[in-house]
């Protein structure tokens, strides 16, 4: 299989993914890779907890969904080790529907007959990413209030694995009031 590029590559806001021509052969991407996020709530949805944590972005940038993936993997193996199961519940706020394509272009001997350079430049899907805005919800947390200090040391794991840094701000209850 082969390897990621650097998230650099597409950190930048583009436009839509859709492309519309008269000519059905340079109109539409056809298809879209498959979702790698799993799920998008995790812990316990039913109970109501008092206090609320959410990561904000503080940039605009496009996330690639394998960040979106590891962040929420390494804040919910955290959680669900220190606070346990039924005390949380954690949601992906963004979904990547932005997809990402690709020109390749061949190099080395023969190159000239198989690449068509910038003729149709357009691409191939390659992956899909979020568009996320500055001060978007990107995680969201809820937990009683003696583990408020867990949720956002969750909250900091899952910052690590984006290419953006983030606000955490926390809603409800607190013992100061």
């Amino acid at each position: 299989m082969a390897r990621l590029r650097k998230a650099i590559a597409y950190r930048r806001l583009e436009r839509p993914y859709t492309r519309i021509s008269k000519y059905r052969e340079k109109s539409f991407i056809r298809g879209r890779p498959h979702l790698k996020i799993v799920k998008f709530n995790m812990g316990n949805p039913n109970k109501e907890f008092p206090v609320k944590l959410f990561l904000k972005s503080d940039k605009s940038l496009q996330i690639r969904q394998e960040a979106i993936e590891s962040a929420r993997q390494s804040a919910n193996k955290f959680l669900e080790e220190k606070v346990g199961k039924m005390n949380y519940f954690f949601r992906v706020r963004m979904f990547p529907h932005h997809v990402l394509r690709e020109n390749p272009l061949a190099s080395g001997a023969g190159a000239d007959r198989l690449s068509t350079g910038m003729q149709k430049a357009f691409g191939k899907p390659i992956g899909i990413a979020a568009q996320v805005k500055k001060g978007k919800i990107l995680f969201e947390i809820q937990v009683d209030e003696k583990n408020v200090e867990l949720a956002r040391t969750a909250l900091k794991k899952a910052i690590h694995k984006l290419p953006v840094s983030g606000i955490i701000e926390i809603k409800g209850k607190s013992k100061a009031s």
